[in-house]
């Protein structure tokens, strides 16, 4: 059991590192070379396809930290259904999850395009297109709804209702070492030694699980508000200019965000117990 409960972790963390790649090949690098060469020199189809695998690993990524943490909540909170074809449910939350963010990035195609940067100039660039005054805000508001308030969200509901149980569990138990204790070695031979030690490793090795995954969320969350802090700020906020897009706090901001994808490898080889 402690086995299949580990490689279902794996699975997951899997599938994350796999998402946590597409943010590095098809966001972070294509971007890179967007800001080399100032504008963007592909075709068309190459503009709304670049633009698409961009949002497509954001929503990935975030997706995956929330199932991997729906996994957790089910675990610790219902151990019995996690006996009911645990392997299965994991492939349909992570086939659910790709599926998704393939639908939930698909809009990209319809709103990015190749266009002239004014009329007649004969420059070309892969410019978004919005219903003025009120799309652009509508874009961002929603990227930042779907992309982090309701996946922080979620993470809140589940690692508040693990915590709950994991507090309610550790005061059963105290008050069980306590009935233990006064009743002596009468009471001690009721499981025995070697099934409690049994019972306490098969515990740590579950909360082994949620701390790593809760340092995941936690490092989503740093790293992610700052970005989506100043992309509302920016298309709420009349007096913001993207002239001011170059400055130190705004250029972090970005960099932090792609930052995410490259802690969560190393948190699971830190905390995950093996590679």
């Amino acid at each position: 059991a402690c086995w299949r409960k580990s490689s279902r972790v794996h699975l997951f963390m899997k599938h994350l590192s796999l998402a946590d790649l597409v943010v590095a090949f098809f966001q972070v690098l294509p971007q890179l070379c967007w800001e080399v060469t100032f504008r963007f020199h592909g075709p068309d189809f190459l503009c709304r396809v670049v633009k698409h695998l961009q949002v497509l690993g954001m929503f990935a990524s975030t997706y995956m930290v929330v199932v991997m943490s729906l996994d957790r909540y089910l675990a610790i909170c219902h151990p019995l259904r996690t006996l009911q074809r645990p392997a299965q449910r994991a492939y349909l939350m992570i086939g659910g999850t790709w599926a998704g963010s393939l639908a939930l990035s698909a809009p990209q195609y319809f709103i990015f395009s190749r266009s002239e940067v004014s009329p007649g100039s004969a420059v070309y660039d892969c410019w978004g297109h919005f219903v003025e005054p009120w799309g652009l805000r509508a874009y961002v508001t929603w990227m930042t709804a779907g992309i982090f308030l309701i996946p922080v969200a979620a993470l809140v509901f589940c690692y508040g209702l693990i915590c709950r149980t994991v507090w309610k569990n550790l005061k059963r138990k105290t008050r069980w070492k306590s009935a233990q204790a006064l009743a002596g070695a009468a009471g001690a031979g009721v499981l025995g030694p070697r099934s409690v030690s049994s019972v306490g490793a098969m515990s740590r090795a579950r909360l082994r699980t949620v701390k790593m995954s809760f340092v995941i969320v936690l490092a989503y969350v740093l790293c992610w508000t700052p970005f989506f802090t100043v992309q509302m700020w920016s298309v709420w906020d009349r007096s913001f200019s993207w002239d001011d897009s170059e400055s130190t706090a705004v250029s972090l901001s970005a960099l932090l965000a792609g930052l995410n994808s490259c802690c969560n490898p190393w948190i699971y080889m830190l905390l995950g117990g093996h590679l």
